[in-house]
Formats: structure tokens, sequence, C-alpha cells
């Protein structure tokens, strides 16, 4: 089976892609938040305004579908875990102090720290409320709820731990990259693994299914923030969204950074550690960065660890029979190793 084509080999979205695009799209139109009070879920309403990718419900619909359910079933655990990813956005502008947010304001710069704490605390709670459909409905065991939950709770958790060893790392002068990896494996790849897990439990996936289900979105998830790591200094900043070197402007510890601290020379790792060091850096600063990845073969040794680990989520793909939701999957791999933003 043919998997990371390149872009110009991607087929346009498949009608299978687009009927689970639009059942999730209708069902993020049909949450009700009320009006008032206004300064609660105005921010809610906005945020999931702001559209993003969605593939948190859709990797929950295809989970359902490779286990042999319908991916309808799965609607509302790919609301919960859409809201609860929203919600951690919220909360990681505030910490980051970020004005922006998929290019527009984010709640934190158009409202406040204190109102962005609450819509985040009210998307957290009307997660829960999607997930109570499981529970009231006769068609689902009493262990598929709480198995479903169990996921939910336990991905939540994760991400919870996984921002905070990024925040321990904003103080620490060096990071192993075992600990990179372990901090992202929470912070991004606990959604992405409980969404095909989720969907999986919906379906009444076996053991077998719901393990691999799991490391498949592992895999997933840690391509996903390496290869975001990866756009911070190569992708064009009006589609990325951020300006280019964020990361390095920040200080925050990346899957380059680390790499070229632990490869380069005693004068490249002085400037790497004044820069990182910085409070606030400037493009000078940020270029000079970049030519120290350039010049190490980061940029390059990034790439092939982010194919590395979407060809290793492909392996996990090998329990399930061959349908339309293993075709798809494999086709929106090939989307995602191929993004540019």
């Amino acid at each position: 089976m043919a998997f990371l084509k390149s872009s110009k080999e991607i087929l346009n979205i498949t009608e299978s892609q687009k009927e689970l695009k639009s059942l999730i799209h209708k069902k993020l139109r049909e949450l009700e938040f009320p009006e008032r009070p206004h300064s609660l879920y105005d921010p809610v309403r906005y945020t999931l305004s702001l559209g993003g990718k969605r593939i948190r419900p859709y990797f929950a619909l295809i989970g359902c579908g490779l286990c042999g359910g319908e991916p309808e079933n799965a609607l509302p655990a790919g609301m919960a875990i859409e809201l609860l990813h929203n919600f951690t956005l919220l909360h990681d502008d505030i910490m980051d102090a970020a004005d922006k947010r998929r290019g527009k304001d984010s709640v934190f710069k158009k409202w406040d720290a204190s109102t962005a704490i609450l819509s985040g605390d009210a998307m957290y709670a009307w997660a829960f409320e999607q997930l109570q459909y499981y529970g009231n409905d006769d068609s689902f065991t009493k262990r598929q709820y709480a198995l479903i939950m169990d996921i939910f709770l336990e991905s939540a958790r994760n991400v919870c731990e996984g921002q905070a060893y990024d925040l321990e790392f904003e103080e620490a002068e060096m990071v192993s990259m075992q600990n990179y990896l372990k901090m992202i494996r929470g912070k991004t790849a606990a959604l992405i693994s409980a969404s095909f897990k989720m969907g999986g439990a919906v379906a009444s996936g076996n053991d077998r299914q719901l393990r691999n289900l799991q490391e498949f979105g592992t895999e997933i998830g840690t391509a996903f923030q390496i290869q975001d790591d990866l756009l911070d200094v190569i992708a064009d900043p009006e589609k990325f969204g951020k300006k280019q070197g964020g990361d390095i402007i920040e200080g925050k510890k990346t899957y380059l950074s680390i790499l070229s601290l632990e490869s380069g020379n005693k004068e490249e790792t002085k400037i790497l550690k004044n820069v990182l060091q910085k409070p606030v850096s400037g493009k000078e600063d940020v270029d000079k960065i970049i030519d120290i990845y350039t010049s190490l073969g980061v940029i390059e040794k990034t790439k092939a660890t982010i194919k590395h680990h979407y060809e290793n989520a492909l392996e996990h793909l090998e329990v399930f029979e061959s349908s339309i939701y293993k075709d798809d999957i494999i086709d929106y791999l090939n989307k995602l190793i191929n993004r540019e933003y």
C-alpha cells in the first residue's frame, strides 16, 4: 500500500473524508451555548469560529470505522475531544502570553486572562456533557461508557502533565531529548491518541485493536508536534499563522534546538544558549539560530524523524481489515506529512 507520497502525488480530499468532515462541522454548529453571560460564552463561540483542522474529531470517527462501527456514533466523543483541545489552547495562550491564535487575536488578547480561563473551563465542562450521551443511550453498555470516560480523563491528565513539563523546561538550561519526547507525548500526542482510542471504544473494539489505535495515535501526535517545531522555522508565516522563529524568540525548547545543542560545537552551543535564554530575541538572533540549524543538518534530520514516526504509525494499522476508513487515514497521513501549516 502506497505511503508517504510527495505533495504533488496527493489527491484531493476523498468523498468519504468529505462526508466525515461534514458530519463534524454539522455537529459543531449544533452545539448550543447559552447567550448569557456574554463574557463566558462569547469567547467560546469566538474560539470555535476560528476554525482549525478538526483532526481530533476526525480521528475519533476513523477509529470507530476501523473497528467496524458506524462513525457517526463517535461524534459526541469527537466533540468532547475537540472542546478539550480548545480548552487547552485558551489556557496555553495565557501561559505563553500569546497574542495570536490561528492568525487572529487570541481570547487572552481580545478579552483578558480571566475571561480566557473561565471560557476554557466552560468548554471543559461542555466536553463532559458530550460524553453523557454514551451513559444515557441504551445502545452503549456501562463498560463502554466507563472505558470512554477513562480514556478521556487519562488524556486530560496527560495533557496537563505535558504542559507542566513544558513550563519546567522554560527554566532549565538543558533538556534531554528523552524528556522532550516525554513532554510532547503528553502535551500533543495524548489527545490524538485518545481520539482514535475513544472512537474504537465506541465501536466496541477489542483490546488488541484499542492498543494499536493508541500507539498509532501516539506516533502521529509525536510526528505532528516535531513537525510544528520544524514549521516554526521553515513555514510561510502567513500560512502558519505565527512569526517565523516564534519558538526561538520565546526561547522555547524544541526538537531542533535540543538536537542542535546535543550536536553543535562549543561556539555554536554558546550562541544557541545565549539566544534561547534571552527574554526576547530579535530577527538577527533568529537568523543566527536558523543558520546553525542549517549548518548542522538539523532541519534535514528533523524531517527524517518526522517521516520515521509517521512510518511507525502505519505499522499499527496492520491489525485492521481493509476498509474505506483504513484507506482514508493512510491518505490523510500523506496530507499531514506534507502539510505547510
